[in-house]
């Protein structure tokens, strides 16, 4: 048991002036966390005690999925990274460092990196000491700090700069294997979740720079949650960057021609929604976008439907390391116009040869015929046809997808809410195992790459989201297993002898029933402790006052009700034993 007095709980009437969503203003106002910098915070007792519960369920449910616990730097030679597959996309987000004397006749790179996750450090680690079939499957993690540059740390330890992370890299003989490794972690994520007490929901998500196969986010629905899910009634889930809809019916034929091509001019037209108004009056559905962007280092061009948004994050499916918007000198001398009038039709463009592809996304063939730049300044084309007019490489899902298309599983409407991902799992296959020649040999004495998955849980981003999840007016309302203390027993009379003895009694019964206490002897008025105790939001508080041992009763009251149980004195040990088993039960 603890004592409030002499333990350190600094809570706070005020929210900080930073704090601009509830589960922040609480992280400070109830003495978890204090803030040193921009997105740099340190842990106070209270939240220390919260992740070290988290950090321990996560372990338990970890090693139970086939987890082997380990330990890596957090400072990685820059070498590692720019060996592996994703540098270039990675480097702006790291911190970097050199060592004294860095930079006197040295490269300009710098030396080491701070680690934003372990790919780079475990796959070389398992090639020098994994080398036959008999040493797989396996699975290392670690529960470790994080490192991360973000321009805009935000929400407390929503968007951090420095963050605790379970980082987990699966190692197997071969895809099926891999398969297997996945999804015995998503059970191990999703048995985590429900013993935080939680809803996390596994939506379908793109691969990012991780790269890989497949993955999927776990994500906490909450209102201000910086990831759209895309979800329908009947159990499809994707986030906003991987979702996609039967809006293109699978047995779509494609428009035959409708009239040869004419140009016409549009002097200052240089939107779709100006050649949707007046005197033009062509429909942003019957529109060709034609956008342009580099991807290491040459141009490609990718072509919507002119109602459509790009999902950017799709673009990683076309195989390019890095990718980005190109500029308006850029554009010019490869299709011979700037952007506004821009168009994919074949013979139009200026320098077709110099770009990697044109890729088009699914929903243009809705359009059969329609309208789409001349690659003339002021001037565009009408009646022109998808498949005998544009030149398309490759069709591809990149579109935004929109509430209210149908579910590509049922058919039913989409619907969009915001979540917090809090969790992430890959399957990575060979990405990185033929970058660092991690291989082994099977008994055959044949050589094979080892194919790898990777998985993460934001630990301390769990945390917030918790209590994102899980407040009221008053405070936090901890689920059991992850509250710092189970049982506040409040004192109102700290220095009356017979409610101290009593409090002593009442923690030692809770304590032998399982639970963590905290004795409130704090020399305060009632009403500060029972506002203290409702936005610390321990599970279970017992009030002890002077009138209530005269009239031989204490009282019980849990955070997540409004009810005060009054408890005769003689009852009130075995009832609070119970009380705090029957807690323990439900959220085992």
């Amino acid at each position: 048991m603890k004592f409030w007095s002499q333990y350190f709980v600094p809570t706070l009437k005020e929210s900080p002036a930073d704090a601009e969503i509830a589960s922040h203003k609480l992280l400070v106002r109830a003495g978890l966390v204090r803030k040193l910098g921009g997105g740099l915070y340190t842990y106070m007792p209270l939240g220390l005690r919260v992740m070290q519960k988290l950090t321990q369920l996560c372990r338990e449910e970890i090693e139970a999925g086939g987890g082997i616990e380990l330990w890596m730097p957090h400072v990685h030679p820059v070498e590692n990274w720019e060996q592996g597959p994703r540098w270039a996309a990675a480097r702006e987000i790291m911190f970097r460092t050199d060592s004294a004397g860095a930079g006197k006749g040295r490269s300009k790179e710098p030396e080491f990196v701070l680690g934003p996750t372990h790919e780079e450090v475990i796959t070389p680690l398992v090639k020098q000491e994994i080398t036959s079939y008999r040493d797989l499957p396996k699975n290392f993690f670690q529960i470790a700090t994080k490192f991360r540059n973000e321009i805009r740390p935000r929400f407390g330890l929503m968007r951090a700069r420095e963050f605790v992370m379970m980082d987990a890299y699966s190692f197997d003989a071969n895809d099926e294997a891999a398969v297997k490794s996945y999804f015995a972690m998503k059970t191990a994520y999703e048995k985590f979740f429900k013993r935080v007490g939680i809803q996390a929901i596994a939506v379908e998500a793109d691969t990012g720079v991780m790269g890989g196969s497949f993955s999927h986010e776990f994500m906490v629905p909450a209102e201000i949650g910086d990831d759209d899910v895309i979800y329908s009634e009947a159990g499809y889930a994707a986030n906003r960057e991987k979702a996609t809809s039967a809006l293109v019916p699978k047995d779509l034929a494609d428009a035959a021609p409708n009239g040869a091509i004419e140009e016409f001019a549009t002097p200052g037209v240089v939107t779709i929604a100006a050649l949707a108004a007046a005197p033009y009056h062509v429909a942003g559905d019957q529109q060709f976008k034609t956008l342009v962007y580099i991807g290491d280092g040459k141009p490609f061009i990718v072509i919507l439907r002119g109602s459509d948004e790009l999902e950017e994050a799709k673009l990683g499916s076309l195989g390019f390391t890095v990718f980005r918007a190109a500029t308006a000198e850029e554009i010019e001398p490869v299709l011979g116009a700037k952007p506004g009038s821009l168009g994919a039709v074949k013979g139009t463009i200026k320098n077709a040869a110099a770009l990697a592809g044109v890729f088009a996304d699914h929903a243009i063939r809705l359009i059969g015929n329609g309208t789409t730049g001349a690659n003339k300044d002021g001037f565009h084309l009408r009646n022109i046809n998808v498949v005998r007019d544009l030149a398309i490489t490759k069709f591809g899902d990149f579109r935004r997808v929109r509430p209210g298309e149908p579910c590509p599983q049922s058919g039913q409407p989409l619907q969009v809410r915001r979540g917090i991902e809090v969790g992430h799992i890959f399957k990575l296959g060979t990405k990185y195992s033929e970058k660092f020649g991690a291989v082994y040999t099977d008994d055959q004495k044949q050589s094979h790459l080892m194919v790898m998955g990777c998985f993460g849980i934001g630990i301390s981003r769990t945390m917030q989201a918790v209590i994102e999840q899980s407040h009221d007016a008053d405070g936090i309302v901890w689920p059991w297993n992850v509250a710092p203390f189970h049982v506040l027993i409040c004192l109102l009379d700290p220095d009356s002898a017979e409610a101290m003895d009593l409090a002593k009694k009442l923690a030692a019964a809770a304590e032998n029933a399982g639970a963590d206490v905290i004795i409130d002897d704090r020399a305060e008025r009632p009403g500060v402790k029972f506002k203290d105790a409702d936005l610390i939001g321990i599970p279970l508080r017992v009030t002890i006052g002077s009138k209530g041992l005269k009239d031989g009763i204490v009282e019980l009251k849990a955070r997540n009700s409004k009810d005060v149980a009054k408890i005769p004195l003689a009852e009130i040990e075995a009832r609070l034993a119970a009380v705090v088993n029957e807690a323990k039960h439900k959220a085992a």
